[in-house]
């Protein structure tokens, strides 16, 4: 339990600027990395602490949630993953006691600060993986009633997602009949697709770069790009083209638009390595690339990145992700390329790619292969853990992006070895 003197000075230290996100939960790739996106054109982006957040065995506490975002700035946008607040986290929204009544009044908040403030809401909201869920009626109930907040303009923007379908999910039909019910509204607000961890990511580059930009998307194997991917249940290019339009991106036919795109989104998807590098560094000589490696789920293609390594371009590159699902990777990286190209700072999006680097291709790819075979995974979450993440990690570093990077601190903030978080600090 959270002493009072801690609240307290949780609550106070907000600070003047101009978003405030309130993610799904405390890992990583859905609170730093949004936030890190945010704050590429400069500013500090207004973020819960991670211990008010959910984790895997502990729901966030909406009161507590509640009462931190009435202490921050009403001079922007507050883009906010619906789950945290109804259900107290993602892995919650699966096994939550609450009805549908109960999860609606803990998001009543939300209304308030929109009456209060005026500012715009971007939102999100799952509908649960098969077989977690024991309430699939009332997270559809819950949806369903967000789609009324969406035509009331509660929300300038609602994501209705599905998270990890597999084959016999109910998921995608669900969200079908969600998307029909919005269209027959006339809910051009509404955007309803198979997303989860990167969606927030996805919001924040819609809300704060709504100026158009066009991307167009290339494969490594085209023709296994219009075959359906695993957990979303959709082929690969529609998921693609889905990720595009939630990132505030229009997708552009090269076969019949001649127009150079403003990105090129190239997706490894399997194929010769080496030769996509070299594909990726032709295409870098015509303008901006952002790479989404989707070959496997939450593992990069290691040949594929050393040979870019090699040629540095990776330096070059607007973003980078192949850190978990296709749709993961194609939400996050398009979501850093968007506000990359609004302006970045460009130390900061030479730390953002470093740090893409750090967890995608060497801790995703290699190191935490090495750390599972050191510890046991039910030791992780021990000193013997820690020292040895710690003693494998500093093999990778100096790592050198355009600056060179030395790895200052890293953790396992779930104690598990599916995601760690770590600070950079550039030489």
């Amino acid at each position: 339990m959270l002493r009072p003197a801690l609240l307290l000075s949780l609550f106070l230290t907000a600070q003047a600027g101009a978003q405030t996100l309130l993610p799904l939960d405390s890992r990583p790739a859905t609170r730093v990395l949004p936030a890190l996106i945010a704050g590429l054109a400069g500013g500090t982006p207004h973020v819960p602490p991670a211990l008010l957040l959910g984790n895997a065995a502990q729901e966030a506490n909406p009161a507590l949630l509640a009462a931190w975002l009435n202490t921050q700035s009403t001079a922007g946008p507050l883009i906010v993953a619906l789950d945290a607040l109804a259900y107290g986290g993602l892995v919650q929204s699966r096994t939550s006691p609450l009805t549908a009544s109960a999860a609606l009044a803990r998001l009543e908040p939300l209304r308030e600060w929109h009456t209060r403030t005026g500012q715009p809401i971007y939102a999100f909201i799952t509908l649960p993986r098969e077989p977690d869920a024991t309430d699939r009626a009332r997270n559809l109930a819950v949806a369903r009633a967000m789609l009324d907040w969406a035509q009331a303009g509660i929300f300038a923007a609602l994501d209705i997602t599905w998270d990890d379908a597999l084959p016999g999910s109910p998921a995608p039909a669900e969200g079908a009949a969600l998307a029909g019910e919005a269209a027959a509204r006339g809910l051009t607000n509404v955007r309803v697709y198979p997303g989860a961890d990167e969606v927030l990511s996805m919001l924040v580059a819609r809300a704060l770069a709504p100026q158009e930009k066009t991307v167009r998307v290339e494969y490594s194997d085209p023709v296994a790009a219009e075959k359906v991917i695993r957990y979303e249940g959709i082929p690969l290019t529609r998921s693609a083209a889905n990720h595009a339009a939630g990132s505030g991106f229009t997708v552009v036919d090269s076969a019949v638009d001649t127009t150079e795109a403003d990105l090129t989104l190239y997706v490894f998807n399997g194929g010769d390595p080496r030769q996509a590098a070299l594909r990726v560094s032709a295409l870098l000589r015509r303008g901006p690339v952002a790479v989404a490696d989707v070959e496997r789920v939450n593992l990069g293609n290691s040949r594929l990145w050393a040979d870019l390594t090699t040629l540095r371009q990776h330096a070059n590159l607007r973003a980078l992700a192949t850190w978990g699902t296709p749709g993961n990777n194609l939400g996050s990286a398009l979501a850093h390329a968007r506000l990359s190209l609004n302006g970045a700072d460009p130390v900061r999006q030479d730390a953002l790619l470093a740090r893409e680097y750090t967890n995608d291709v060497i801790y995703s790819s290699e190191l935490r292969a090495a750390l599972r075979k050191a510890v046991p995974e039910k030791e992780l979450d021990t000193p013997k853990g820690q020292a040895a993440l710690l003693r494998l990690a500093q093999d990778y570093f100096p790592l050198r992006v355009g600056n060179a990077y030395m790895l200052n601190d890293a953790v396992l903030p779930w104690g598990r070895s599916f995601e760690w978080d770590f600070d950079l600090k550039a030489r």
